[in-house]
């Protein structure tokens, strides 16, 4: 019990020494920046280029969904999530050792090229994180806490990053156990999490883009608005759970772009009930 202790005590001045470090040091790994530097970019694009010309450049909540992206990336990491992770991590390998096992990593691919890592590292992320999201639809509890993330009623870049903390728990207990036994470090989730971050920013953005015949591979703007359509086709519980990669969808046949979605309305059914505040947001699932 007394390791805990520790691990939590070093999680969060580590935590928060990294944070500083971030914050205080450009360097060209440093997520902080290039979050903000991907997020002006993709505004600037929106501003310029606009695929709903009447939405205001500060939509609907855009100074929330701007404190969102930074409290679920960073913030939330120093309040709780960076000790509870790593405590989970120390519990589930002493659980693994009661076995005998003090390694969960059935192969190694530190013999590959960095190239094939970095796409293996990417493929298998984005198809688990597909379930996961497929997952938050179909299950009741979890759309409880997913529906933070569909009340956005006018999109843009920072709609992406709004999301309720607790499906970061949800995605990184589910993603643990499979990429660890791959043997992957922490080191090689940068290049991968910055490619699908502004993948992730542009599909949540007020562009009209689609890639041409890559949106077949890569979901965009003009698919991801119909995964936010107020209305779903009958007996759907959603469509195109695409987060970086739109192959899972077109694979399994949950794509949807009946027409051009520009102008539909967004949210979900009896919305007009969902809390408008971001602590009212917070706390609605568990009230639910």
């Amino acid at each position: 019990m007394d390791n805990y202790f520790k691990i939590i005590q070093g999680s969060y001045t580590g935590y928060f020494n990294y944070l500083l470090d971030e914050i205080l040091h450009l360097r060209w790994h440093n997520y902080f920046y290039w979050l903000i530097g991907l997020s002006l970019l993709v505004w600037l694009l929106e501003i310029i280029l606009p695929w709903r010309k009447n939405q205001p450049v500060f939509r609907q909540d855009f100074w929330m969904d701007g404190f969102y992206m930074f409290f679920n990336y960073f913030l939330f990491s120093l309040i709780a999530y960076n000790a509870i992770s790593n405590v989970a991590v120390a519990a589930f390998n002493d659980f693994l050792g009661l076995f005998g096992i003090k390694n969960l990593a059935a192969f190694q691919i530190q013999s590959w090229p960095k190239w094939g890592q970095l796409l293996l590292l990417f493929v298998l992320a984005d198809f688990i994180q597909w379930n996961v999201h497929r997952t938050l639809h179909r299950v009741p509890w979890m759309w409880e806490f997913h529906k933070v993330h569909h009340s956005v009623k006018e999109m843009g870049f920072a709609a992406h990053l709004r999301f309720h903390w607790m499906e970061s728990i949800i995605y990184k207990t589910v993603q643990y156990i499979p990429l660890a036994m791959i043997g992957f470090g922490l080191q090689d989730f940068f290049v991968v999490h910055i490619f699908a971050t502004a993948i992730g920013h542009f599909n949540h953005s007020n562009l009209n883009i689609s890639y041409g015949p890559f949106k077949y591979i890569l979901n965009n703007p003009k698919m991801h608005i119909w995964h936010h359509a107020r209305t779903l086709p009958d007996g759907s519980f959603g469509v195109n759970y695409g987060l970086t990669l739109s192959i899972w969808d077109y694979l399994f046949k949950t794509n949807y772009i009946p027409a051009d979605g520009r102008d539909i309305a967004l949210g979900f059914k009896n919305d007009e009930s969902f809390p408008k505040s971001l602590g009212s947001q917070l706390v609605y699932p568990f009230y639910r």
